[in-house]
């Protein structure tokens, strides 16, 4: 039988970057089969999925040799939400794309809702949980560590993930339409790259600069926040464009007249 905590170590003791390379083929390979698999109603369900997993992911910062600072996780399950979104404008339309967008966005907050009214009721006491529950006493606190929201951080997070995939959508459609629905990887790389960096954009800006009770100078906001993360939010995009090509070839055409 596998055991889990043998496959963590093993995989600990890998390049960071390989780990990287096989959460992107893991993210982008189950978007495709899930597409072939259900359809597109199974985009929806990833999206959910991808971005409650990337604000869980983002607590934990990684070094990678690319890098002079740790960077936290989270690009690619985040940035893998505009490989969705594309292939739901490209096949089902642009309302099939924003409503993608509003699940997600609903997810969360959902997910956040639930998670602070679990961490309401109180842990149990060493006398309540026993020798029999011992184990569960550090649950309350490592879940508080992780689920606890940061209001300006979530507020940073949402506005900026609904303008920036908003705009990935409508710029994907206008470029549709001024090629005629030629040149696929344009009209996916041009949109996901420029979206990308208004979402890192703005996110920064919010979060550190706007909400933040001890703003950062202009010089890290611009170098280390904005760009720092950007080269790879640009290989993500880059390397979804595969996968964009063969959801052609998973898509099931929709219902005559479901989607504008």
């Amino acid at each position: 039988m596998l055991d889990p905590q043998a496959l963590i170590e093993l995989l600990n003791r890998q390049p960071p970057e390989l780990i990287w390379l096989l959460t992107l083929l893991l993210c982008f390979g189950a978007i495709v089969l899930l597409l072939r698999l259900f359809g597109h109603e199974a985009l929806y369900v990833y999206v959910a999925v991808a971005i409650i997993g990337a604000n869980i992911q983002v607590l934990k910062p990684v070094q990678f040799a690319a890098f002079a600072d740790p960077v936290a996780l989270g690009t690619i399950l985040f940035a893998s939400t505009f490989l969705c979104t594309d292939i739901l404008a490209e096949h089902y339309g642009a309302a099939a794309a924003r409503k993608a967008v509003w699940l997600g966005f609903a997810s969360l907050l959902l997910f956040n809702l639930t998670m602070v009214l679990t961490l309401g009721f109180a842990p149990l006491t060493e006398a309540q949980a026993g020798a029999g529950m011992a184990w569960a006493l550090p649950v309350h606190g490592q879940m508080q560590a992780l689920f606890t929201p940061a209001p300006a951080l979530f507020a940073a997070g949402m506005l900026s993930y609904l303008i920036s995939q908003h705009h990935d959508i409508w710029l994907f459609r206008l470029l549709s339409r001024l090629t005629g629905k030629r040149h696929l990887w344009l009209r996916n790389n041009a949109s996901t790259l420029i979206s990308g960096l208004i979402d890192n954009t703005i996110f920064s800006v919010l979060a550190w600069v706007v909400f933040a009770p001890d703003p950062i100078g202009w010089r890290p906001l611009i170098f280390t926040f904005i760009l720092g993360t950007y080269a790879l939010r640009v290989v993500v995009a880059v390397l979804d464009t595969p996968f964009v090509y063969a959801a052609r070839w998973c898509a099931r055409p929709p219902a005559v007249g479901a989607y504008a």
